[in-house]
């Protein structure tokens, strides 16, 4: 035990132990319901590293008392995921709950063994935990994905960091032994960016910085010289993946082509992988440029698409081709704030009925109950318009689509009033 790292050493045992996601464990959350009442069914942890995905996923099976089962999407294959349903098939005798597989890094599966998880998952042979850092709806087939819950875990925050430290410093068989002193700690929770094993892998670093000494004080200074001295013990990927991506993203929306620039050329050189540097831009170009200029997200797809036919490095080109146009090109974000919009108003006003005119009327009794009655054909009328009521009459009032005064969405709008008349 003694020469586990750190962060293995305090790996919580018990939710009461765990810290952050209260949105998720805390008391009366979704998913603390379901654990407290034994009945957990098949999900999906997304979130960043560090944020407790494994460790939620082994208290789990521990407060369940079900067997446990871990594949590793990088080294496992199809052949490992059925000899390991077989097993959990043999279990089932012996058990009243049905095994969990936990799979991390499930995003890295292929389609084919993505598709050998269903049948199991469909009739409750396993329950299936998956921890992904990636988006699932890109990377967790449909069929998968509509059997299991998806749950977005938080990078912690300043406070569950500093809880988790304090707990560390009182708590670890090795440092409680010492005297260590927070005199500073904005240089380890910032390099930290949220991820608790990091947090832990640089107090362990600047501790054992530190031998022989049984006093130890943590300030700023020496946080930063140690992680200058030893960049592997904090990087790894991780900070290159969130931090400089959220600069790049926000340089792209800010309209600086320079900064775009440099924070894709430090994740090309960091190793980032390059199709999701592509999937970033396409978001970009939908949330930051918009209806502001379409053709935006035409190149986006188109750069994704090219990465995959011409690969690495000449790839890096068509990244800095696509960063420069989306950072050079004009912004809005009205229809991410649409959308936004509607759901918010759908949620608020439930599942209003659809009008009777703007029915499908297939069968006879249906057109005996009105529906599609009184509808309109617009391409029956001139300038293939005519001024009839598409939302529910709850809603005849509600304007969701608010356009930005840009050139291209100027048309838009212009094109609107011309329609609809004061409505716009």
């Amino acid at each position: 035990m003694m020469s586990q790292p750190l962060a293995e050493r305090m790996r919580p045992k018990t939710l009461d132990d765990y810290i952050g996601q209260k949105h998720l464990v805390g008391q009366g959350a979704v998913l603390r319901k379901m654990i407290d009442a034994g009945r957990v069914l098949s999900f999906i942890l997304w979130g960043p590293p560090g944020v407790g995905k494994t460790t939620l996923a082994q208290i789990i099976s521990h407060k369940l008392e079900a067997p446990f089962y871990t594949l590793s999407a990088i080294s496992s294959g199809v052949k490992d995921v059925r000899e390991v349903i077989d097993k959990a098939k043999s279990n089932r005798f012996f058990n009243t709950v049905s095994p969990i597989l936990f799979i991390d890094e499930i995003h890295r599966f292929s389609k084919s063994q993505q598709d050998s998880l269903l049948g199991a998952v469909e009739t409750g042979v396993v329950t299936l935990i998956g921890a992904t850092t990636e988006n699932p709806s890109f990377e967790v087939i449909r069929p998968l994905l509509s059997r299991c819950q998806v749950y977005t875990l938080k990078s912690l925050d300043k406070e569950d960091l500093l809880a988790l430290l304090h707990k560390v410093l009182k708590e670890d068989v090795l440092l409680k032994e010492r005297e260590i002193i927070l005199t500073e700690t904005d240089a380890i929770l910032r390099y930290s960016g949220g991820d608790a094993r990091k947090l832990l892998n640089i107090l362990e670093l600047v501790v054992g910085a530190e031998e022989g000494n049984n006093t130890i004080e943590i300030t700023d200074a020496k946080v930063v010289e140690r992680l200058q001295e030893n960049p592997a013990a904090y990087d790894k990927g991780g900070e290159m993946h969130y931090d400089i991506i959220s600069a790049f993203i926000k340089s792209i929306r800010g309209s600086d082509p320079d900064a775009a620039i440099y924070w894709l050329a430090r994740m090309v050189a960091g190793g980032e992988d390059p199709e999701f540097i592509a999937r970033r831009l396409l978001i970009s170009a939908a949330e930051d440029i918009g209806l502001a200029n379409p053709n935006a997200l035409l190149l986006a797809n188109a750069c994704f698409e090219a990465l995959k036919k011409i690969g690495w490095p000449e790839g890096r080109i068509i990244l800095a081709e696509t960063t420069i146009y989306l950072a050079t090109s004009p912004k809005s974000n009205s229809a991410y704030m649409a959308i936004d919009g509607a759901i918010e108003l759908v949620e608020k006003t439930g599942n209003l009925p659809v009008p009777l005119h703007l029915r499908n009327a297939p069968t006879k009794l249906m057109k005996e109950l009105n529906y599609g009655k009184d509808y309109k054909y617009a391409h029956s009328y001139e300038n293939n318009f005519v001024k009839q009521d598409f939302l529910p009459p709850e809603l005849q009032d509600e304007r969701i689509w608010l356009g930005q005064p840009n050139p291209a969405e100027q048309k838009l709008i212009d094109q609107m009033k011309r329609l609809w008349g004061d409505r716009y």
